[in-house]
């Protein structure tokens, strides 16, 4: 398993998320307002895209200068491009 720079970066906002997701749930709950709550589930949401968004364009970053470095792109490696990109 490869640890790419951003992977911490990315596990703070995964926790931030988990936090919010806790809190919409602890909202649900108490019965607040579904203003409050949309609200909150934006946050969530919001957390996981971005975690989402940089964990994909490290990996693309990673992989590109990995297969610069090699000399060229695989077929492997520009299927793994393919698939991940699915993902933006």
């Amino acid at each position: 398993m490869t640890t790419h720079s951003s992977h911490p970066d990315i596990i703070k906002r995964l926790k931030r998320a988990k936090g919010h997701l806790e809190s919409t749930i602890a909202m649900l709950e108490a019965g607040r307002a579904c203003i409050d709550i949309a609200q909150q589930l934006q946050a969530v949401e919001g957390a996981i895209s971005n975690a989402k968004k940089t964990l994909v364009h490290d990996h693309i970053d990673h992989c590109l200068e990995h297969a610069l470095k090699d000399g060229s792109p695989t077929s492997e490696s520009i299927e793994e491009f393919k698939q991940i990109t699915k993902y933006l």
